[in-house]
């Protein structure tokens, strides 16, 4: 019983020492502690239906969707906290201005086997305090890859969530690593 009793505490020190030692990975805010609270204005759809060179495909509200899965990384991330505009410290103005779908892989027979979609955003993180634009992005981008075919199927829309949290993930990066 002593020996199973002293065996026991040296694993437990032995964990400890290696899990105290551990590397971790964490998403400190590289951001001034006067830029904590942030709102999401509604993103504009900007995308042009007109262009006859470019895959004109609309899911409602895909505008909605991308503000929506900024908002809820925000949340998830918990670096800065989301309020009304008249007490956020930043404004994140947003504009969708493209849906891609495109192949990227084809069978034997050239059938497309792969494609790849992404959702294009132009973005502008606003300092409401100093009046001026802490960073500007155009065509950031939200992606992911999927089969229509196979065991590993899905469809557009369900690959369209997931290029969704994608791009909910990069900006709030952007925002909080500020790089």
């Amino acid at each position: 019983m002593k020996i199973l009793k002293q065996t026991l505490l040296i694993l437990s020190l032995i964990f400890l020492a290696g899990f105290g030692s551990s590397c971790g990975y964490s998403t400190r805010s590289a951001l001034p502690g006067s830029l904590r609270t942030i709102y999401v204005e509604p993103f504009k759809n900007k995308i042009d239906f007109t262009n006859e060179n470019r895959r004109n495909v609309y899911f409602p509200l895909i505008e909605v969707n991308a503000r929506n899965a900024i908002v809820n990384r925000i949340q998830f991330d918990g670096n800065v906290r989301l309020t009304e505009p008249a007490k956020a410290a930043m404004i994140l103005k947003g504009s969708l201005v493209a849906y891609e779908r495109q192949p990227i892989r084809y069978d034997e027979n050239e059938n497309v086997k792969e494609y790849r979609v992404q959702v294009v955003v132009d973005l502008r993180l606003w300092d409401t305090k100093e009046n001026l634009a802490i960073w500007e992005e155009p065509g950031f981008v939200g992606e992911t890859t999927y089969f229509p075919t196979g065991s590993l199927a899905t469809t557009e829309a369900a690959a369209l969530d997931k290029a969704m949290e994608d791009l909910g993930r990069r900006v709030v990066e952007r925002i909080v690593e500020n790089w």
